[in-house]
């Protein structure tokens, strides 16, 4: 209670204080792992930690990055933006399910080595790539094979030694799904995008459609409109010949 008391004060009235206070959250976050420092720079190994977040703090130095074995359920944006020199990443045995867009920006120059394996990723989006060409590791996740897979794994150099491993779960394509179904083979002889294209097709289809309907019942709405009034001044017409009268003038008394 007093710990918590002081910190209250210290946001209040220190703002040094509260600098300090985020400092040595930043050290906590930091001793969570295990570092090595080499030539190269340095290793952090934060592997098995139960981390349900990417830590905080590390060193701009940083070229192997171990979070793997843990408890890490999304990848939020710029996660990893200030290790500009981070050259392998381990993000295996997570329950990772989403890479958010924009998660790996700042790493398509340095990063050479990227594993995803053994997640709970069934899509992959072009926007969380961010350019990426590491050699990544994609399998046992129960991937989802779309137009947005086919359309993500040119971009990235897969891991050979893996590709027997990365499998369709299911599939956008009808009875393709197969549990077992390599996803290269499934992306390579399938067009999965072709079903994609073809509702934008159907869509832009049903919209002119709509859009030339309505334009035929304005046509025939402004046609009646103009018979209507021809015919009302046609029967205006008939009215002032039919009573002549109407037109003289009363005789004078």
């Amino acid at each position: 209670m007093a710990a918590a008391v002081l910190r209250l004060l210290l946001l209040l009235f220190c703002p040094s204080g509260a600098a300090a206070a985020a400092g040595s959250a930043y050290v906590v976050s930091v001793r969570v792992c295990q570092s090595s420092e080499s030539l190269a720079g340095f290793t952090l190994r934060c592997s098995g930690r139960a981390l349900t977040q990417v830590p905080v703090g590390l060193p701009v130095h940083t070229v192997r990055l171990f979070l793997d074995r843990n408890l890490l359920v999304s990848i939020p944006p710029s996660s990893f933006l200030h290790l500009s020199r981070l050259e392998a990443l381990d993000l295996s045995n997570n329950k990772i399910s989403f890479l958010e867009p924009g998660c790996f920006r700042g790493l398509a120059a340095s990063l050479r080595v990227l594993d995803l394996s053994s997640n709970q990723l069934s899509r992959l989006e072009l926007a969380a790539l961010n350019g990426l060409r590491a050699r990544t590791n994609l399998s046992h996740n129960p991937w989802h094979c779309d137009c947005s897979t086919q359309e993500a794994l040119p971009e990235l150099k897969l891991d050979p030694l893996s590709l027997n491993d990365v499998i369709c779960q299911s599939s956008d394509i009808p009875n393709l799904g197969a549990v077992g179904a390599p996803v290269l083979v499934l992306v390579e002889d399938w067009d999965l995008c072709a079903l994609v294209r073809r509702q934008v097709d159907v869509v832009m289809l049903l919209t002119m459609g709509v859009w030339f309907l309505a334009l035929v019942l304005f046509l025939l709405f402004y046609i009646h409109q103009n018979q209507m009034h021809a015919r009302r001044h046609l029967q205006y017409i008939k009215t002032m010949h039919m009573c002549p009268e109407l037109d003289e003038e009363p005789p004078e008394e």
